[in-house]
């Protein structure tokens, strides 16, 4: 037996399968080292052959979960054939007893692992019948993780692209979402709205450690972009918070709940994906409110806030433009 291939051979399967393994399984781990290097280059080149052709970038996501479950298969299957090819006798032929070549090795793999049933080659001694049914274990091991996986990522998609819609049926700017809220006397129908919110973003800031994957999946249109809606949603917090008059702020534990989910949305930040930006977006126009009749605070005070919160915002900003957006507002309305 060749020691050499047949080392080759398992390093591959595990490389496979401790990618495989830390991409679905491991929570807090994020993508696995094949996987992530594997979305962050596809994503890169797709932002540099698209420049700026959202229907382009809308594949990214897509093109990126078949590239990684192809990548999967594709070590488990070249591990198992170069572990199989070690050995020059670790198969033999049903049909005319002969040893199969690379080719027949290859074939055999596959159907060992996705099929089980009688093909041309059988296992020639113990070590290659125990090494048959490993691979036949890795291949169901593999199926029922990927379709988990892909159900997974597929509904986290889904609550994204709910979550900005929610956020941007209110508003596509944050003065725009604090003034729908108003109605002349207070923000108290807010209340239910933050609640919400909240909920979802929190829930989206535990899918994308769960599936980085997420960060890919870039929306044609922007309302159905969840980096734009956590920034409106975020700059519309801090209206509520720091721009207006304390007696007429919105239920104080609600709005401190959602600037707190905001923030473990942020968190979630990975580097590959997102580059720190040196530039503060533009800040919110009291005005907007005033012209609806909303108190707000004076100017200055407001500024002084501007400053306290400004590398939040900066790295909203690298968030929206990672995603290849541009910051709210989408409209002058």
């Amino acid at each position: 037996m060749n020691v050499a291939l047949f080392a080759f051979g398992a390093a591959l399967i595990l490389a496979a399968a401790v990618d495989l393994f830390w991409t679905t399984l491991w929570v807090d781990g994020g993508a696995g080292p094949i996987s992530a290097r594997l979305s962050s280059g596809t994503w890169r080149g797709l932002k540099a052959v698209g420049s700026g052709r959202r229907r382009v970038l809308s594949l990214a996501g897509p093109l990126i979960l078949v590239l990684t479950l192809f990548v999967w298969i594709g070590l488990l299957w070249a591990g198992w054939t170069i572990t199989f090819g070690a050995s020059e006798t670790a198969l033999l032929s049903t049909r005319h007893g002969g040893y199969p070549n690379w080719v027949g090795r290859g074939y055999y793999v596959a159907y060992t692992m996705f099929t089980d049933g009688n093909g041309d080659y059988t296992p020639h001694g113990e070590l290659w019948q125990i090494a048959s049914g490993m691979t036949t274990a890795s291949g169901m091991l593999f199926a029922t993780l990927s379709v988990s996986y892909i159900l997974s990522v597929l509904g986290a998609v889904a609550d994204k692209r709910s979550f900005a819609s929610s956020v941007h049926g209110l508003g596509e700017r944050s003065e725009a979402f604090v003034r729908a809220g108003w109605n002349g006397e207070n923000f108290d129908q807010l209340d239910l709205p933050l609640n919400e919110f909240a909920a979802d973003i929190g829930r989206l800031a535990e899918q994308h450690k769960s599936y980085p994957i997420l960060h890919y999946y870039h929306s044609e249109g922007a309302t159905d972009a969840s980096t734009v809606a956590v920034a409106v949603f975020d700059d519309a917090l801090m209206l509520l918070r720091f721009g207006v008059p304390e007696e007429r702020r919105p239920n104080e534990a609600l709005v401190r709940g959602a600037r707190s989910s905001a923030s473990d949305y942020l968190q979630t930040l990975d580097e590959r994906f997102v580059e720190r930006v040196d530039r503060t977006p533009r800040p919110p126009d009291l005005d907007r409110l005033r012209d609806d009749g909303i108190p707000t605070v004076s100017d200055d005070e407001f500024t002084d806030t501007l400053e306290d919160v400004d590398e939040r915002r900066r790295r909203l900003l690298a968030l929206v433009e990672a995603d290849a957006w541009y910051w709210p507002p989408l409209d002058d309305d």
